[in-house]
């Protein structure tokens, strides 16, 4: 039987984080182990290749929900990251941190010393912001944060600014600093033309300490537990099961999908459901698996009236340029994700911060690159950032190679509904501003003729698609609350030697995407799993509009945007 100090489960994400952090003292013994294998592609190293990882079998895990009933039964692809780096190797790259009182409600739902003044600290340890280091933004972590090609490379990116702009919203100078609030340029996970994966930032430079031992192409079936201790894991490697001894602690750093998925093989979890499907229960814990939270969006798309779109670059002989100039030079069109550009809003008067996020692409198409509007287009992604709707995820069987049923319920609360539906109409009026009135042609979808609440809903329902931001379901809280999975140090409630660490853990999805939150999530567990002092907090002043309880924007300027819609209350 092998051992090590500290095993790893999952080279996502967290887990790279984890891997360097924890090796970092020679004497630890830290071996990571992952499902997937290398990173080393084009496809995931390019930005601008980002639909490809994410749609190939190599790199993700192929998860699909159940159908589900707010979306007329279709069942929806969940992208999880297989291989070093995990999901941010797949990932779109935006770079958001989410807004400070979220992570002030973490705090008031148990999660003890993750307020935004305990997290700053761990944001900016982490990063290595393009623009420097101030009060809010790191400037010599291992994570490059850039801009891509900073909206230089098409007008349309400023033009959407501007429109946000003449609708009354703000303009933020940095949605990651004071102001998240408004719309500005988009910042990425990309360093030097290449995408900045965990694997990237975390792993390799580290992969020569003599400490650190990473298993690939290893999938882990159970951990073995005695009495209520974690001391071993299970895992498979070439057809043969090997069994890993832990003597410090096993963390498991699998995904809002694979963690609970393997604490529920192992026993750990709702104690019904284990029993009904043959597997023995370890220790009864009914949160793992269940406070499923994800981001839904929409894309609404016009077609453009000038020949400037990425429509226009998707030809054999524009792709292969593309290519050439990225490898040759790790530049031009290849070196960016192309969400350059958006805004995050409120969705009505009385939300006190962003509840609303748009990307804005200069094309129009679907993110996973299969389809695309014929001639020119752009589009902006809308999505509804703080979900009411939950969900669960359940193992089916003991055996790993069964995918867990995984079931969001997407638009199952009347609150996700209205605000979606309100998200359209608010998104509508921005692209209907004098900024885009050189570039807007007809609205593709939903299409002009889409008005009604009847009309919006039914679209939406057969439209909508997950943002790929699955979190939440071995959620962080006060332990003695029968919900809560991990309690504010990560350890597993009612269990020794034992931890997650990844966006499972989160209590509530953050506004925004959700690789910037968990990269610090890992850095902060770290100090904790190694019994340091954590980082002193940070205090800085964060902004709110004043007049939040009163008016949905700061500039006010309704227009008659929903005279068809219904009454919409916030307390619904």
């Amino acid at each position: 039987m092998l051992d090590a100090d500290y095993v790893i489960i999952g080279a996502g994400s967290a887990g790279c984080v984890l891997a360097a952090r924890l090796s970092e003292d020679p004497t630890n013994r830290v071996v990571l182990i992952e499902a997937g294998g290398s990173d080393r592609s084009v496809s995931v190293q390019m930005p601008a290749a980002l639909s490809r990882p994410m749609n190939s079998r190599r790199f993700d895990w192929g998860f699909y929900s159940e159908p589900e009933p707010g979306l007329n039964g279709r069942r929806l692809h969940c992208p999880r990251g297989r291989g070093l780096g995990g999901s941010s190797s797949i990932n779109g790259m935006v770079y958001v941190r989410g807004h400070a009182y979220d992570f002030d409600e973490w705090e008031e739902r148990g999660a003890l010393g993750w307020s935004y003044r305990d997290c700053l600290p761990y944001f900016r340890k982490a990063e290595n912001w393009i623009g420097g280091e101030d009060e809010y933004r790191g400037g010599d972590g291992l994570l490059s944060v850039g801009i891509g090609n900073g909206m230089q490379g098409n007008p349309l990116y400023q033009a959407f600014i501007a429109a946000g702009e003449q609708a009354g919203y703000p303009r933020t100078d940095d949605y990651n600093g004071y102001q998240q609030e408004g719309f500005g340029g988009y910042h990425m996970t990309v360093g030097g033309g290449v995408r900045a994966s965990s694997a990237q930032a975390y792993l390799r430079p580290v992969l020569g300490r003599s400490n650190l031992r990473v298993v690939t192409q290893s999938q882990v079936h159970r951990i073995v537990v005695e009495g209520r201790r974690a001391v071993a894991v299970v895992y498979e490697l070439d057809g043969h099961e090997f069994q890993l001894r832990a003597q410090a602690e096993v963390v498991i750093c699998a995904g809002a999908i694979g963690s609970p998925a393997l604490l529920q093989r192992s026993g750990i979890g709702p104690a019904a459901h284990l029993s009904d499907i043959g597997i023995a229960v370890v220790h009864p814990l009914e949160g793992v698996g269940q406070n499923l939270q994800d981001h839904l969006e929409i894309y609404l798309q016009h077609r453009c009236r000038e020949p400037i779109t990425l429509n226009g670059k998707l030809g054999y002989w524009q792709q292969c340029w593309i290519g050439l100039r990225w490898l040759l030079f790790k530049e031009g069109l290849g070196a960016t994700n192309h969400f350059e550009s958006g805004g995050f809003i409120r969705s009505q008067a009385g939300i006190r911060w962003p509840d609303i996020q748009l990307h804005f692409l200069p094309g129009a198409m679907r993110y996973d690159g299969r389809a695309a509007v014929d001639g020119h287009g752009f589009q902006v992604h809308v999505g509804l950032n703080k979900v009411e709707s939950r969900g669960r995820v359940q193992v089916r069987s003991a055996n790993p190679r069964d995918l867990p049923s995984i079931q969001f319920n997407y638009l199952q609360h009347q609150h996700d509904q209205s605000v979606l539906r309100r998200a359209v109409r608010l998104t509508r009026e921005v692209l209907a501003q004098s900024a885009l009135d050189r570039y807007r042609g007809e609205e593709v979808q939903p299409s002009a003729g889409r008005t009604t609440d009847e009309d919006l809903d039914d679209w939406i329902r057969a439209n909508a698609e997950s943002a790929y931001h699955p979190s939440c379901t071995c959620a962080m809280g006060n332990p003695l609350e029968s919900a809560t999975v991990v309690d504010p140090a990560c350890c597993v409630v009612g269990m020794e030697r034992l931890r997650v660490v990844d966006s499972s853990v989160f209590p509530n999805i953050t506004n925004g995407n959700l690789n910037a939150p968990t990269i610090m999530l890992a850095e902060r567990a770290a100090d904790l799993i190694l019994d340091k002092t954590p980082l002193a907090p940070i205090d800085v002043p964060v902004w709110m509009d004043p007049d939040w309880a009163t008016r949905q924007r700061s500039g006010e300027a309704q227009r008659q945007a929903f005279a068809n819609e219904s009454v919409f209350d916030p307390t619904l």
